[in-house]
């Protein structure tokens, strides 16, 4: 049975951790799913994956495209897809339309958009009440980069409590879970007690409600990676012995 948002905030109700990953095509999502990952992300970190040195660059349709095959693979986790860089800041009205076009195109069931600010209060109130389920995304902002660069979020007293307060007044237009990017685990910790929507971490310590990870980073298949990621393997160095070896195995005409 497909999870839904509704099942995230039980889950917090009831203590039990959300497990969360990142996917960009058919393949890995299947993977995930079949693994038991409770959501699925179709993040704008698939900049890394079409080669962008950030996630800016990254299109609606780019998106879209992605997620659909993402979908195709997914049966169980709820599947959220991020809406990327200047496709919702503009107003309301531009963001109801690139999130109706996400569920409409690829059969997710939630989106994700960044900040917030009382502009974007506004908009996730908007879209929930269009019907449209919508995660938040506070601490880190990675479409902020030229802003606030990559660096830990809401380290002082006052940026906690900005963060802190743009978490619940992002829950009071009705986000249903909340995910904290790269803050310190004792803000995370605190944003978690205080929220009923459930958290999400990544870079925020151990004390939230689940935690996620873009899976190229886990799996070690990013050129670079920040540093609260972990690699569970090291795929690039296997995938390039493998290929390696199919080489040398082709000029010494051992293949086939």
């Amino acid at each position: 049975m497909a999870i839904t948002p509704q099942q995230l905030i039980k889950w917090k109700q009831q203590g039990r951790p959300i497990v969360a990953l990142t996917a960009w095509d058919y393949v890995f999502a299947q993977l995930l799913d079949n693994a038991g990952v409770d959501l699925v992300l179709v993040g704008d970190s698939l900049a890394t994956i079409l080669g962008y040195e950030n996630t800016l660059p990254v299109t609606l349709d780019e998106m879209i495209h992605h997620a659909k095959a993402v979908r195709r693979g997914v049966k169980n986790a709820l599947l959220v897809v991020d809406l990327p860089f200047l496709t919702y800041q503009e107003s309301s009205g531009q963001a109801l339309h690139s999130a109706g076009r996400v569920l409409k195109e690829t059969g997710a069931q939630a989106v994700k958009l960044e900040g917030g600010y009382p502009a974007m209060v506004e908009t996730v109130a908007y879209l929930v009440q269009a019907g449209i389920p919508v995660m938040g995304h506070v601490g880190l902002t990675p479409q902020s980069i030229h802003q606030l660069g990559l660096r830990q979020q809401g380290k002082t007293k006052e940026a906690g409590e900005k963060v802190l307060n743009e978490a619940i007044a992002l829950q009071q237009a009705g986000a249903f879970s909340m995910l904290l990017e790269h803050i310190p685990a004792s803000l995370a910790l605190q944003i978690t007690q205080k929220l009923t929507i459930p958290t999400i971490g990544i870079g925020a310590g151990v004390n939230c409600d689940g935690q996620i990870l873009v899976t190229a980073d886990l799996l070690g298949l990013s050129e670079h990676q920040p540093p609260f990621a972990k690699s569970y393997t090291d795929l690039r160095a296997q995938i390039a012995l493998a290929v390696q070896n199919f080489g040398q195995d082709v000029r010494e005409g051992k293949f086939p």
